[in-house]
């Protein structure tokens, strides 16, 4: 039996490492793997020169990253989801000899801030204002794959939800915040109503079934 399953996300940018969150419900609470699981974001920015190409930050990542299960974060933005996982497989394919592990895309539609929309109360508390009063124009989940900039909308909320003054917010910082609100949201399971979130669900299910990572 696997004591210990390490994963590792390579993600578009910093602020998308709060998809740890959501993978790790995913893994925990959902698809429920009888052992640890421990994760790690790949930081290559951090690195003098960090590679560029998907496939060379995939294999850098492994190297600096050792894990069971990669996931691979690509937003789809303006583009259908499925060309984002062509891309991915793409690069994958371009050098499958050194992926040792398996591998599994992660592309919300059309922004990771997409999936962290719906849950007002972590919203709130993630402002620093858990007892505000101010109303929050939250969209309704079953369309927010179809929002042109989710993120600005969840950049807005948690300002709104702060109710604090023009000179205060000059020094909110929203993307903290927006980290925060995936760290406090303990349920995910609204999210399976999207068809994104619904396809990250069965490729992650296979892989540990295939591994034999579940119970």
């Amino acid at each position: 039996m696997k004591e210990e399953l390490r994963y590792t996300l390579l993600s578009d940018g910093s602020s998308d490492k709060a998809l740890q969150y959501v993978l790790t419900w995913l893994l925990r609470e959902h698809i429920v793997v009888n052992c640890a699981i421990q994760s790690e974001w790949a930081d290559l920015g951090r690195l003098p020169k960090p590679p560029k190409k998907l496939p060379d930050r995939i294999k850098k990542s492994l190297e600096l990253y050792p894990c069971d299960l990669l996931f691979v974060h690509r937003d789809a933005e303006k583009e259908p989801r499925q060309k984002r996982v062509d891309e991915i497989r793409k690069a994958i394919e371009s050098d499958e000899k050194s992926l040792s592990v398996p591998a599994v895309c992660v592309i919300p539609v059309r922004m990771q801030e997409a999936w962290l929309l719906f849950d007002e109360k972590a919203i709130r508390r993630a402002s620093g204002n858990p007892g505000g009063r101010q109303a929050l124009k939250l969209p309704d989940l079953a369309k927010v794959e179809e929002l042109s900039d989710p993120k600005n909308i969840l950049y807005t909320v948690l300002r709104q939800a702060s109710e604090l003054g023009p000179k205060r917010l000059k020094k909110f910082n929203v993307n903290e915040k927006v980290h925060r609100v995936a760290e406090l949201i303990d349920d995910f399971t609204p999210l399976l109503a999207l068809s994104a979130f619904r396809a990250l669900e069965v490729d992650i299910e296979q892989a540990i079934e295939k591994f034999g990572w579940s119970k």
